[in-house]
């Protein structure tokens, strides 16, 4: 695959995987606080949100983290098939 078309793909697939994380974040949310009542958060209200975005943060960073190494793994083996030194 041509490096560039790579990178543009992997960049797409970020913002895709950050749209996804949004999405459920803000799920969550209203599931946990349907109705709001008051335009500020409580300070409990804030601390649980602080404490959710950063638990969905650490998942995404992990899941891309591993995402990465498997990518990693996938060229090296495609490249040693391709040279005919196998696989396996």
């Amino acid at each position: 695959m041509d490096p560039l078309k790579s990178q543009q793909f992997m960049a797409e697939l970020e913002v895709e995987m950050m749209a996804d994380m949004y999405n459920r974040m803000m799920g969550a949310c209203h599931s946990v606080s349907p109705h709001y009542k008051v335009p500020e958060l409580s300070k409990g209200e804030a601390v649980c949100l602080n404490r959710c975005v950063s638990k969905y943060h650490v998942v995404h960073e992990r899941m891309g983290w591993k995402l990465t190494e498997l990518s990693l793994q996938d060229e090296e083996l495609l490249k040693r098939v391709q040279q005919g030194g196998g696989g396996y």
